[in-house]
């Protein structure tokens, strides 16, 4: 049985109300203030609460407001009662996270039909949530053995050289072996990384209490991190001439570990997709709000449909093209921008180049 508070102050609509829910075959608990409505729903755990706007003590704005903040009732729906029809009030109730709005008076009809489209919209969300986790874990299924089985039969084969034929193997060509034994084990160890990175990324977008982590992280200084990611990435690929860095400074909220991994991730790609000689160029400019990161490469690039499919474990022109990992490079970065409540986009004219737009919520200090 589903259960519902409803939050009024007003001794009639609060028993009406409750005795519609309760026809209706639903659970019906019921708070005559706003502090009392949110001692409720965070000791019940309501499937949904109703909420008069204009309460003494504290209002309806107040009430979701301190409810959304809550990881425990941050995603309960809630419907707005009031009598207040203007757009600027509806507007801010919106913007605070409520899911709609019941006009007083309201008759049983528009109450039960209001409730039954939230549950029917958080049962569709929900069913689209699995489907999600159910693709990702066919995704890792079938993408996991092929991708771990390629640097893993190069650390076996190389091991087994040594083992059989160390006596009359040379220092020099040992010391080969030894690299490329470590570069694919190098390979390996990044690889099971993303895996297990895009698959704690997918968990967190259902779990309110992480989404909250991620955005109250901040980095106060981008430039010199972003700055010695890119040069760590171009040195390691050897085109550090190759790159051009034009970088202002401004704090973000993203933390210095994911803001790190997005940038190797992009500027990896970068390198990973065009030619030596040719220039990746990292430049930034601040907004009001952001940080905006440009990335560009003079790279093979992409087509419109291959940025619309992009997604986990998508590689494309694969016959084509050889290509080391399991694609997950532009879609964890994209997912860390987007937990933080950032912005990535992708500009590209195929076999010329690819620009990447990376907004980054700057920290706004208190005046």
């Amino acid at each position: 049985m589903k259960k519902i508070l409803v939050i009024e102050d007003t001794l009639s609509i609060r028993a009406s109300t409750l005795e519609i829910l309760q026809e209706e075959g639903f659970e019906a608990i019921a708070a005559e203030n706003g502090k009392q409505g949110i001692q409720m729903a965070q000791t019940y755990q309501p499937d949904m609460i109703l909420c008069d706007v204009m309460m003494p003590e504290m209002d309806g704005y107040g009430v979701l407001e301190r409810l959304r903040r809550n990881p425990q009732t941050a995603t309960i729906p809630f419907i707005f009662l009031t009598a207040r029809t203007a757009k600027a009030d509806i507007r801010q109730g919106m913007e605070l996270g409520a899911d709609d709005y019941l006009t007083k008076p309201y008759s049983r009809e528009e109450l039960v039909g209001a409730i039954a489209s939230r549950f029917a919209k958080q049962a569709m969300l929900q069913s689209q949530s699995e489907q999600q986790l159910k693709e990702l874990r066919n995704s890792i299924a079938l993408s996991l053995p092929h991708e771990l089985r390629t640097p893993l039969h190069g650390i076996l084969g190389l091991a087994e050289v040594l083992m059989d034929d160390y006596a009359r193997i040379p220092r020099t060509e040992i010391f080969e072996i030894a690299q490329g034994i470590h570069q694919s084990a190098d390979r390996l160890y990044r690889l099971i990384q993303n895996f297990l990175l895009y698959a704690e990324l997918e968990m967190t977008l259902q779990d309110p209490q992480r989404l909250a982590a991620y955005h109250g992280s901040e980095t106060h200084y981008p430039q010199v991190l972003i700055a010695n990611s890119a040069t760590k990435i171009a040195t390691r690929v050897e085109r550090s001439g190759d790159l051009r860095l034009d970088l202002k400074n401004l704090p973000v909220r993203f933390s210095d570990i994911h803001l790190k991994k997005v940038i190797e991730e992009l500027v990896d790609n970068a390198f990973k997709f065009s030619q030596p000689g040719t220039l990746v160029s990292l430049s930034s400019n601040i907004t009001d709000t952001t940080l905006q990161l440009k990335i560009t490469d003079q790279g093979r690039g992409m087509t419109a449909q291959q940025i619309a499919q992009l997604g986990a474990y998508m590689q494309f022109d694969r016959h084509f093209y050889e290509q080391q990992g399991a694609g997950l490079g532009l879609a964890i970065a994209k997912r860390l921008v987007e937990l933080h409540g950032g912005r990535l986009e992708i500009r590209s004219i195929p076999e010329r180049q690819t620009t990447v737009l990376v907004e980054l919520q700057r920290i706004i200090e208190p005046t």
